[in-house]
């Protein structure tokens, strides 16, 4: 009977007092819309083809369009592939965490690194790290990026916290960021002279950012609280930040500007009932002690949102069945709409039309 109290402390104890990384911040989400009203499930994602990655890879997380019509994306072993063909052929191996993907309009591809920072590549070899730090503080995970006429790349930093290249990868440190639910996030300038500096701060996992039309403001996602933000860069309110979309049906990841004023955003994953929790931090903590079984995770529902400058919702393409995994950008590029993926062997690609 001992030996069954001791064992019961123990476990008790572990529950209590195990350290663990996470320190859960107390949040009231407001109730999920669900897939009604302009978000109602529909199949259109089925017509889309798979198109697989060569041997073997994985994660084709974003795509770049440069101003000759290629087509690119990387893979999560941080391989280049120009995708516009039949197949997607191998161009460079870049190695890091390739996220965003961006043509500047220099023609180069600008990349922001999970691992690494941002980084300019314009042929094979010659990946260059731009930057990886802000005042000598490391740029911890860089996520998307937009780059302006003048060569200024706007990107954002998910986390100021949790490093995903010491944390097991992207996946799982968003996963500890967003149910830790700390506001570390930020969103940089990196101006054609070398200088960076943080715009604005404060965010829950910054995500996908992208650049209006005109350059006048900037739409920012910050997935751990399912919004989009705008910080005004010119005129009277240049400096200033709005929510402008809120309390979305999922968690936005990457966000493109598709250069005729509107924008496709894509859901990692639907919202999930964990966030009953979030008010709650002593439980989140103890549920993470008990290991990844049971904490939260992304659910396979693909879905892609394209709305307008003024925020209107113009339509949604989803796939409820889960077949592309984790969605994370969407963008037409020469006819076509490539939805891409976190973590799964493929891409997908379908003619769409305006």
């Amino acid at each position: 009977m001992r030996i069954v109290f001791a064992l019961l402390a123990a476990a008790l104890a572990y529950l209590l007092f195990w350290p663990v990384p996470v320190d859960p911040i107390a949040y009231d989400p407001p109730e999920a819309p669900g897939f009604t009203g302009p978000y109602a499930e529909n199949n259109a994602l089925d017509a889309a083809d798979l198109i697989t990655l060569p041997n073997g890879g994985l994660g084709p997380e974003d795509l770049a369009q440069t101003p000759d019509g290629a087509v690119y994306t990387t893979s999560l072993s941080g391989n280049l592939y120009r995708i516009d063909g039949a197949e997607p052929q191998l161009i460079d191996r870049l190695g890091g965490r390739p996220l965003g993907l961006k043509a500047g309009p220099d023609g180069a591809l600008y990349i922001a690194d999970s691992f690494r920072g941002i980084l300019r590549w314009t042929g094979p070899g010659t990946l260059e790290v731009l930057t990886d730090n802000i005042g000598g503080a490391p740029i911890l995970y860089a996520n998307q990026l937009d780059v302006a006429r003048d060569g200024t790349v706007y990107f954002s930093n998910s986390s100021n916290r949790f490093d995903p290249e010491t944390m097991g990868g992207t996946k799982p440190t968003s996963i500890l960021t967003i149910w830790e639910q700390s506001d570390t996030g930020y969103v940089a300038r990196l101006a054609p002279d070398g200088t960076v500096e943080k715009l604005t701060d404060g965010f829950v996992y910054t995500n996908g950012i992208a650049l209006s039309p005109d350059e006048e403001f900037l739409l920012i996602n910050e997935t751990g609280r399912a919004r989009v933000h705008r910080l005004w860069l010119k005129g009277e309110w240049a400096g200033q930040r709005e929510v402008f979309l809120d309390n979305l049906p999922g968690y936005p990841d990457n966000l493109e500007a598709q250069g005729d004023g509107t924008y496709w955003l894509a859901f990692a994953s639907p919202r999930l009932p964990s966030e009953k929790l979030m008010p709650y931090p002593a439980l989140r903590k103890l549920i993470w002690r008990l290991g990844p079984m049971v904490r939260p995770a992304p659910v396979h529902r693909g879905m892609l949102m394209q709305f307008d400058g003024q925020g209107n919702v113009l339509r949604t393409l989803q796939d409820p069945d889960g077949r592309l995994g984790v969605t994370t950008g969407g963008k037409v590029a020469g006819g076509q709409l490539y939805v891409m993926t976190l973590d799964s062997p493929w891409f997908a690609r379908m003619p769409l039309q305006p």
